[in-house]
């Protein structure tokens, strides 16, 4: 009798798993249908989601409430759907420059909107089964500067205690006033993390987050857990070995330990990186299908199938990534020479009231980097690394930098341009710096000495003299190949 029971539960847990990846894969095939198509770039501001909540407040389906305004006045809106007793508050953008669940947010809004699509079962499970509360921006004034910090300069995931800021006081009357039963958390966080001590990016990361500093596990927490366990199982599917676990040491401060212990069941995402995706669509795709199911898991309670012992499988999460590792470069310093490995990130500055950017690559790790890893790696074993030229004739315009025979000129060594008047360049950084070449804005010649922690990662990396990779602003230009190698893809 009891191996019969024991089938039984294995055949139902079995095909409740299965289910679920089947859903799971029919959401991410669906996606385009409802991606919200104004929503494309990071850096969309307060201004550009109104319309798409006050579309809402003419449904049915919704109910659209102003919930307060940020510290310079901008209103912070909450949008509720559904009307089942299991009661969920998902909040999004906290942090003005973690945007990638603020997109899937509106995916889902279109998704609960449409019918006769194949997915009518699903949704009336969710809005029968639950209600519930999306903020979409709760920090509009971080988002307008596309920072973290609100215009305070606070991070209102430390200000659960303190409540200075008006949006962590918003939060925190919303907790009280809804009392939900499940809350999402929804954050970004640096492409450079990876799960585990790997090369593999950790493109979702979640955490359970405890709300003392023993860590104990309550049936709230364990609840958190749970959930985890289940969307980290749909998330392998489509990105094995990408999902990470955060540390789970104890933040008082932080609205997720404390929604934990004032009895709201917790789950913590973060979106990190994915190769070729820098826009983060792919990642948004993952949050759609990931948060929809957990809805479906939670109307359904078969995440209480979970062991919550699975959530310590999830590989913590690492700092073991740099943007472009060179591995084993000789380097030649005061008649020396010597080997070195070198770690460059492409971090992103904004520009035009931060609602573009350029990358900035620079060296920022030296030495023997045989512990970490590299998203791109260059074996430079054999290698020399040099500074490489500057083109001997000044640019006027982008048109005559675009002329420029740019695998002829990096052949030869050349990787920096100058231009005739840098002082009235300033309306072209989007030319300046989207270029095969470094462009010296202010006119000064580069440094003569070999890169260092903290200069530009721009150099030459030659093989018995001849140029095999020029190194420029953080980007791989491969001379034998000609193919530069960057976040968006492989460029012939």
């Amino acid at each position: 009798m009891k191996a019969l029971l024991f089938l039984l539960l294995f055949f139902l847990t079995t095909s409740s798993y299965s289910q679920s990846n089947e859903l799971a894969e029919r959401l991410m095939k669906s996606h385009d249908k409802y991606k919200e198509k104004s929503l494309t770039n990071r850096r969309f501001k307060h201004k550009d989601i109104q319309p798409l909540i006050t579309k809402r407040s003419t449904l049915k389906s919704f109910e659209v409430s102003k919930v307060g305004e940020s510290f310079e006045g901008k209103s912070i809106s909450m949008l509720k759907v559904g009307k089942g007793p299991h009661k969920i508050m998902a909040w999004s953008q906290m942090h003005g420059d973690e945007p990638t669940a603020t997109m899937a947010t509106f995916d889902i809004f279109n998704f609960l909107e449409a019918k006769n699509d194949g997915f009518d079962k699903l949704r009336k499970t969710i809005l029968d089964s639950t209600t519930i509360y999306f903020i979409p921006m709760l920090n509009p004034d971080g988002a307008e500067r596309y920072q973290r910090r609100n215009a305070q300069g606070f991070d209102l995931n430390r200000d659960a205690v303190f409540l200075q800021a008006p949006e962590a006081k918003i939060l925190r009357d919303l907790q009280n006033t809804i009392k939900p039963e499940f809350g999402f958390n929804l954050h970004d966080q640096s492409p450079r993390y990876s799960a585990g001590r790997s090369a593999k990016k950790a493109t979702i990361s979640f955490l359970a987050t405890a709300y003392d500093y023993p860590r104990s596990i309550n049936s709230v927490r364990e609840k958190s857990m749970q959930l985890i366990i289940k969307m980290n199982r749909n998330l392998q599917k489509f990105i094995p070995g990408h999902v990470g676990r955060y540390a789970d040491d104890h933040e008082p401060r932080a609205f997720g330990d404390n929604f934990q212990k004032w009895g709201t069941t917790l789950v913590l995402i973060e979106s990190g990186g994915y190769a070729g995706d820098p826009e983060k669509q792919y990642i948004r795709k993952l949050n759609f299908m990931s948060l929809l199911t957990a809805f479906e898991a939670i109307s359904l309670k078969t995440y209480t199938k979970e062991k919550k012992d699975q959530y310590e499988d999830i590989p913590e999460n690492g700092r073991s990534l740099f943007d472009l590792v060179v591995r084993g470069a000789t380097i030649m310093k005061g008649g020396k020479s010597f080997l070195s490995d070198l770690g460059i990130n492409r971090n992103e500055i904004n520009y035009s009231n931060a609602e573009k950017f350029f990358y900035s690559g620079k060296v920022e790790e030296y030495g023997d980097l045989s512990t970490v890893f590299g998203t791109e790696e260059i074996n430079a074993s054999g290698m020399v690394l040099e500074n490489g030229k500057v083109y001997p004739t000044p640019i006027n315009t982008p048109e005559e930098l675009k002329k420029l025979n740019v695998k002829d000129l990096l052949k030869q060594g050349y990787v920096y341009v100058k231009m005739a008047n840098p002082d009235n360049e300033k309306p072209s950084l989007s030319f300046v710096y989207d270029q095969p070449f470094h462009v010296l804005r202010t006119g000064k010649m580069p440094p003569s000495t070999t890169p260092e922690i903290g200069s530009f990662g721009t150099f030459l990396l030659k093989k018995n003299d001849i140029v095999r990779y020029a190194i420029v602003n953080g980007f791989v230009y491969d001379m034998e190949n000609f193919k530069v190698f960057n976040e968006n893809g492989i460029i012939e």
